[in-house]
């Protein structure tokens, strides 16, 4: 079986995206990508994630082909693929449709440094223009919103977070959906208090997401 540890991983990260209240149902998806075999681990479509198992996780090349699975891919798979052809640091991506990430996407609103932890993206989250999900508009617009940053908010729809590995993309999405949480709340009760630009890009040096550019 191809990508074997890889599709494990999927499916155990999967089944944290429900139980860590980061999607409903099968929404959402995840992939994990090879660079040296050149493929693309990633989540069927429309699949519940505690009935998913490795052998329902496909195998594709980064062209879409299919190498391994009788599956449909997500239908997300050709926003994976963009992101993996322009962005050499990511080698993995999680998705999520998680409630806070998702309510501050439908403001069209930025995810401001309300709270340090949003550092493991950068100095705040941009919100990419909305296009129908599943769409190349869509895949175009998240990669041009997020920047140098490694997560993006799609609107009116979720969040999406790079990862050098899938441990490291979960934990951008998980800690993003606390600051989405403290940020709805603070918005809630006024204007809340920013970290300045200097005082994230301490943190980020500490979480070395930090780009000189």
């Amino acid at each position: 079986m191809l990508l074997q540890n890889e599709r494990e991983l999927i499916v155990k990260y999967g089944k944290k995206l429900l139980t860590s209240n980061l999607t409903t149902g099968s929404g959402g998806n995840i992939s994990i990508y090879d660079r040296e075999l050149d493929l693309i681990a990633i989540t069927p479509s429309g699949m519940d994630y505690f009935e998913t198992t490795v052998e329902d996780i496909l195998v594709i090349d980064i062209e879409g082909n299919i190498i391994e699975g009788t599956n449909k891919a997500s239908s997300e798979t050709g926003m994976h693929l963009h992101f993996y052809r322009h962005r050499d640091d990511a080698n993995a991506i999680v998705h999520t449709h998680s409630k806070f990430a998702t309510a501050v996407s439908c403001m069209g609103w930025e995810l401001k440094p309300v709270h340090y932890m949003v550092g493991l993206a950068g100095y705040d989250v941009k919100c990419a223009k909305y296009a129908i999900y599943g769409s190349m508009d869509l895949a175009r617009n998240a990669l041009e919103a997020i920047e140098d940053r490694n997560a993006v908010l799609l609107s009116n729809h979720g969040l999406l977070a790079l990862g050098t590995d899938v441990q490291a993309a979960f934990s951008v999405a998980e800690h993003l959906e606390f600051v989405s949480e403290i940020y709805c709340i603070t918005k809630a009760m006024g204007e809340p208090n920013l970290i300045s630009e200097e005082g994230m890009t301490d943190v980020m040096k500490k979480f070395n997401t930090y780009k000189y550019i």
